[in-house]
Parts: structure tokens; sequence; C-alpha cells
């Protein structure tokens, strides 16, 4: 792939991946537990990093991540995953999850976050990301968003004391 062309945010979207809510997915309350929410999307996220770049990908950092709802045994997860934006050597890959009544087919936002990936080579070394096209609405404004996300986590960053 060359690197000046790019690949659109189609190229590698995940859209309505499904997963079911079993017992053993549930804490103590009945409700999904939040740690196998963040392993589904942090698989699913990759994939879509993966299938960006053609590399092996690893995160390097979560953020945002919002629970907004409860999910349930036998509740359909409904996960979307995108590419928002890509940088030198790392990219955004957004994530939504809804979960979905198998009995009424009401569905309901119960969780979204945002990743950074590093795809590496087999030295362990980033290299280089192609860049992401924004193909609608939607994916240009995540794609603006992502940069002032990422002018965020920097700053962070940088007000941290040495160590």
């Amino acid at each position: 792939m060359d690197h000046k062309k790019g690949k659109p945010v189609s190229a590698s979207m995940v859209i309505d991946q499904v997963i079911e809510v079993f017992p053993n997915d549930l804490n103590a309350h009945g409700t999904l537990f939040g740690g196998r929410a963040l392993q589904i999307i942090d698989n699913l996220a990759a994939i879509v990093a993966k299938r960006h770049t053609g590399m092996v990908c690893v995160t390097l950092g979560i953020d945002s991540v919002r629970f907004l709802n409860p999910s349930y045994h036998g509740d359909i997860l409904v996960c979307k995953a995108s590419i928002n934006r890509t940088w030198r050597t790392s990219m955004e890959v957004g994530v939504k999850v809804l979960a979905e009544d198998f009995r009424t087919l009401a569905q309901k936002h119960i969780l979204s976050a945002y990743f950074t990936f590093v795809p590496i080579d087999e030295n362990h070394k980033p290299v280089q990301v192609n860049p992401v096209i924004p193909e609608t609405p939607d994916q240009f404004r995540r794609y603006e968003e992502a940069e002032r996300r990422r002018q965020h986590r920097l700053s962070a960053i940088r007000k941290q004391p040495e160590k």
C-alpha cells in the first residue's frame, strides 16, 4: 500500500459484529463485567487496526471509556469499530457497543471507547501508518475530533512529573 494514498475508513471498519452475553460474562449484579466488555472491544479494535495496516498492532492506550447502560444475560452485543484518524506511527480506533434484547430487538447504547494502536515490525518497533481517508460526514467529524483527543492526551503526558 502506498503510504501517500491512504486507505478509506470503510476498508477496515467492522459493522454490527454480534456477541451473545452468557452467564460467565456476568458480575455479581447480573450485568456484563466491565472487564469482559473491554476485552471484547480491545480485540475488535485490534482487528480494525490490523486490517488498516496489514500488520500486528498493539494497544498503546484506551481513553474516554464510558459505560452508559448495563447489559444482561442473553443480550446480543452489537459492536461497531472504525479507524478515526492516523498519525505517523499511531492510529485511533473508535468503538461503539449496543445491547440488543433478543426478545424485543430493542437496542441501547452501552459503551463507547477510543483506542490508540501502534503497528509494530518483527523487532517490536513502531512502523509508519497508512493515512486514513474519511468518506462520510460522520467519518470526517470523527477524524477532526480524534485530533482534539490526541492533543488532550499529549498535553496530559507532558504535564506528568518526570521519574
